[in-house]
C-alpha cells in the first residue's frame, strides 16, 4: 500500500493524467476563435428554439396520474364536463340573500357564468334552494360552474364575471380562479425579484472579481446556459408535458451555476497567470484543475436532480428535465466556451479594474478562511460541537412537520379568489366547491344510488350528500333537494360534503373511510376532490422518497468517490449535508408552518408544500455537493502533492473559501429576493434555499470540514486496495503540472 506522500510524486508527469480535461484545454486554445463562432450560431438556435417554449408548457402536473383522485377527476372530466371550478360569491351589501336585489343579481351572474366558454352544469342556490348555497347568517350565497381540469379561462373572463352595486357584489372564486391569480402573482413576484436580485448580484459581480471584464463572464455563460435550456424545454414541451414553473429553475440555476464555474475557471485562470504562466498555459492548466472540478461538481448536482424523475407528478421531472439540462449546459460552455474567451482575453481579463484592484495582483487566496480551518482543526471537538448544537436546534421543528399542497391561502388575503375561499371557510356549513368528489364508473340505479348515499351521510363529519336523487344530511333524504347535473346515463357523482377543512386530519380520515366503504354491486367507485388529491399525491411522493435517497446517496457516493479516491470522504460529505438540510427543514417548518414570521413576511401559516420540498432538497443537495467539490479539490490537489493533512486543509480553504462564499452570497441574493414574492410557497423556495447554500458554504465548509479532516485524520483517505487501483486505472486523477 503506497502512502500519500509516495504517491503525490509519482503523478507528476503522469502522461494520461493530462485526462480529458487536459485534451479539451489544449484545443480550445488551439480553436478558440472557432469555438466562440460555434457557441454564437448556437445561441442563436437556442435562442429561436426556446421563444417557442413557453407556449409548449403547461400550469399543472400536481398530480398522480395512476392516483384514484385523478381517476375520479378523468371521469368527472369526460362525463360530467368537469367539477366545480368556478365559485361566484355573491354578497348582499343590505338584507339577505333572500331578497329581491340579491336574487335578481344572482340571476344576471348566473347567466354571465354560464355564457362562458367551458363552463356548464352551473347552478345556484336561488335555482335549487340548495340550503349548503347559502351562508349561516344569509349574507352569502353561491353560483357554482363546473369546468375541465384541463381548462385555463383568461382573466378577462373572470373579470367580466364580477360585479359591484350599492346593495349586491359578486367576487370569483374557486380553482380556475386560484389558480390563474397564482399564475400572475408568481409571474409579478418574479419579476420583483429578479429586479432586486439582477442590479445587486451584478454589483457585487463586479466586486468580487474587481474588473468588470472579469465580471461579465458568468453572465455570458449564464445566458448560453439559459437558452439553451430553453430551447431544449421546446423539445420535451413537444413530446411529454412540462410545467411552466420549469422556467422559473433554469433562470435560478442557471445563474447560480454560470456564477459558480466562472468563479472557479477565471479566479483559476488569473491564479495561473500571476504565476509567471502565458495565458494559453495558463488556460490548458485552468481546464486541467478547474475544468476538473467542474465535471464532477456538475456530476453530483445531476446527480441529486436526477432523481426528480422516479415522481410521477410531472411538476416534478420537469425540474429535472430544466435542471439536468441547465447544468450540462452550464457545465459545458465554462469548460469549453469560457476557457476560449478566456484564451482570446488574455491579460485583458483584468481590464476595467475597479480603482482599488489596480494596483494589486488578482489572487484567489483568503488567509481569513485558513486561519479558521487553522482553528478548527487545532480544537475540533471545541469548535465543532456549538455549531453542530445550533444547527440541532434549529432542526428541531422539523418534529412536528405536516405537509400538504397548495391552495388559495398561498395567496395574499387581499387577492379575490382568495377572500372568497376565507368566507366559504368561515361563513359556510360545508364548501360544494372542496366536496368529495365520489363518482361510479357505470350506471347506478335510485335504489343503490339512494342506499349508498344514506350510508355516506351517516359517516362521522358528513354535513350533506347530494346526488341527483336527494340531498341526504344524517341518513335521510331533504325533500325536493335533486341536482339532475350530477347523473349521466353511464356515472353516477355524490358530492360528498364536509364541514372540516379540506387540509384536515379529520378531512383526510374521511376520505380513508369513503375509500373503505363498500361501494354499490356492479360498479366501482373513485374519491376525488382536493383533499383526496393531498392524499394520492403525498403518498405518491412519500413512497418513492426512500429511492429517491437511496439513489442520491449512492450517485454521490460513486462521483465524490471517483473525484477523491476515498471511501471516507462520500460518507462525511453526505452527513455533513444531512445536518444542513435537516436545519433548512426545521427553519421552514418554524416559519411557515407555525407561522413565527407571518407577519413580517405576509403569509398564511399552512403545512409544507410536498412538491416544493422535494424540489427544495434537490436543488440545496446539489448546492451544496458543488461547494464540497470546489473545496475538496484544492485539498486534494495539496494533499496529492504530499502537503500533511493540516497543510492540505487550510491551504485548501485558503484558495477555495473566497471562491465558495462569494458564489454562495451572490446566489443567496436570488434565492432570497424571492422572500419578497406574494405567494408563500415562492417564499419557502426562496428563504429555504438561500438559508441552506449561507449555511453550508460558511458553518460547514469553514468549522465542520477541517474540523471532521482533523478528527478523520489520514483515515479521511481511505480506500480499500482494489477501488483504489480501479480509481486510478479509471485514469480520474487530477493532471499534475
Amino acid at each position: 500500500m503506497t502512502t500519500a506522500k509516495s504517491r503525490g510524486p509519482a503523478l507528476r508527469g503522469n502522461g494520461h493524467g493530462r485526462g480529458m480535461t487536459g485534451s479539451i484545454g489544449g484545443f480550445v486554445v488551439r480553436r478558440a476563435r472557432l469555438v466562440l463562432v460555434v457557441a454564437m450560431l448556437a445561441v442563436v438556435g437556442f435562442g429561436v428554439l426556446g421563444l417557442g417554449a413557453f407556449g409548449k408548457l403547461k400550469t399543472g402536473g400536481f398530480q398522480d396520474p395512476g392516483a384514484g383522485s385523478t381517476t375520479a377527476q378523468t371521469l368527472t372530466d369526460q362525463r360530467f364536463g368537469g367539477s366545480v371550478g368556478v365559485v361566484l360569491l355573491v354578497h348582499a351589501v343590505a338584507g339577505t340573500v333572500d331578497g329581491a336585489p340579491a336574487r335578481a343579481a344572482g340571476a344576471e351572474a348566473a347567466r354571465r357564468l354560464a355564457a362562458v366558454p367551458g363552463v356548464s352544469n352551473v347552478v345556484s342556490y336561488w335555482q335549487t334552494g340548495n340550503p349548503g348555497l347559502r351562508s349561516k347568517d344569509g349574507r352569502y350565497a353561491l353560483i357554482l360552474g363546473s369546468t375541465k381540469s384541463d381548462l385555463n379561462l383568461s382573466s378577462s373572463e373572470l373579470a367580466g364575471l364580477r360585479s359591484h352595486s350599492r346593495q349586491v357584489d359578486a367576487a370569483v372564486g374557486g380553482g380556475a380562479a386560484i389558480g390563474n391569480d397564482i399564475t400572475k402573482q408568481v409571474g409579478k413576484s418574479l419579476r420583483v425579484a429578479e429586479g432586486i436580485a439582477v442590479p445587486i448580484i451584478l454589483a457585487l459581480l463586479v466586486f468580487a472579481f474587481g474588473s468588470v471584464v472579469a465580471a461579465l463572464l458568468p453572465l455570458a455563460i449564464g445566458m448560453i446556459a439559459i437558452l439553451g435550456t430553453f430551447a431544449e424545454l421546446f423539445l420535451f414541451g413537444s413530446v411529454t408535458s412540462v410545467s411552466i414553473y420549469a422556467v422559473n429553475l433554469t433562470t435560478a440555476l442557471g445563474l447560480a451555476l454560470a456564477i459558480d464555474y466562472s468563479l472557479l475557471m477565471v479566479s483559476r485562470f488569473r491564479e495561473e497567470l500571476g504565476r509567471g504562466q502565458d495565458p494559453a498555459q495558463a488556460v490548458v492548466r485552468s481546464v486541467q484543475t478547474a475544468g476538473r472540478t467542474i465535471v464532477f461538481s456538475g456530476a453530483t448536482v445531476v446527480a441529486a436532480l436526477a432523481v426528480l424523475l422516479i415522481f410521477p407528478l410531472y411538476f416534478l421531472r420537469s425540474f429535472a428535465y430544466a435542471g439536468i439540462g441547465v447544468v450540462l449546459i452550464s457545465m459545458a460552455a465554462a469548460v469549453v466556451v469560457l476557457p476560449a474567451l478566456l484564451a482570446v482575453l488574455g491579460r485583458r481579463v483584468n481590464s476595467g479594474r475597479l480603482p482599488w484592484a489596480r494596483n494589486r495582483e488578482p489572487s484567489t487566496a483568503a488567509p481569513f478562511w485558513g486561519r479558521l480551518a487553522g482553528q478548527a482543526m487545532r480544537r475540533p471537538a471545541l469548535i465543532a460541537i456549538p455549531v453542530l448544537a445550533v444547527l440541532m436546534l434549529v432542526a428541531l421543528p422539523l418534529r412536528h412537520i405536516q405537509f400538504g399542497t397548495p391552495d388559495d391561502r398561498v395567496l395574499p388575503a387581499t387577492t379575490q379568489s382568495r377572500a372568497v375561499g376565507d368566507v366559504l371557510r368561515e361563513d359556510f356549513t360545508g364548501n360544494s366547491a372542496t366536496a368529495l368528489n365520489v363518482v361510479t364508473d357505470g350506471p347506478l340505479g335510485r335504489a343503490a344510488l339512494t342506499a349508498y348515499a344514506t350510508r355516506l351521510s351517516g359517516l362521522a363529519g358528513v354535513a350533506r350528500v347530494e346526488t341527483s336523487v336527494a340531498t341526504f344530511a344524517g341518513g335521510k333524504a331533504v325533500p325536493n333537494s335533486a341536482n339532475p347535473t350530477l347523473a349521466r346515463p353511464t356515472a353516477q357523482r355524490l358530492s360528498v360534503v364536509s364541514a372540516a377543512d379540506p387540509r384536515s386530519n379529520a378531512s383526510e380520515d374521511l376520505v380513508r373511510t369513503v375509500r373503505g366503504l363498500p361501494g354499490p354491486d356492479g360498479v366501482r367507485v373513485y374519491v376525488g376532490g382536493e383533499t383526496a388529491e393531498l392524499i394520492d399525491t403525498t403518498h405518491a411522493i412519500g413512497t418513492r422518497l426512500p429511492l429517491a435517497g437511496l439513489l442520491i446517496v449512492l450517485t454521490t457516493f460513486i462521483v465524490l468517490f471517483l473525484f477523491t479516491g476515498s471511501v471516507v470522504q462520500p460518507v462525511r460529505a453526505l452527513v455533513l449535508n444531512a445536518v444542513t438540510l435537516a436545519a433548512t427543514a426545521g427553519l421552514l417548518v418554524w416559519i411557515f408552518q407555525e407561522g413565527h414570521l407571518s407577519g413580517p413576511l405576509h403569509f398564511t401559516a399552512l403545512p409544507l408544500d410536498t412538491s416544493m420540498l422535494v424540489l427544495l432538497f434537490c436543488i440545496a443537495f446539489g448546492l451544496s455537493m458543488d461547494y464540497e467539490v470546489i473545496v475538496l479539490s484544492r485539498i486534494k490537489e495539496l494533499h496529492d502533492q504530499g502537503r500533511d493533512n493540516r497543510t492540505a486543509v487550510t491551504g485548501g480553504l485558503t484558495r477555495s473559501g473566497r471562491i465558495v462564499t462569494t458564489a454562495a452570497a451572490l446566489i443567496a441574493v436570488t434565492f432570497f429576493a424571492n422572500g419578497t414574492a406574494t405567494v408563500s410557497f415562492l417564499q419557502l423556495f426562496g428563504l429555504g434555499a438561500g438559508f441552506a447554500v449561507l449555511i453550508d458554504a460558511t458553518l460547514v465548509r469553514a468549522v465542520l470540514v477541517p474540523a471532521c479532516q482533523r478528527i478523520l485524520g489520514r483515515a479521511a483517505w481511505y480506500a480499500p486496495a482494489p477501488l483504489r487501483r480501479l480509481q486510478t486505472r479509471i485514469g480520474l486523477a487530477e493532471a499534475r503540472s
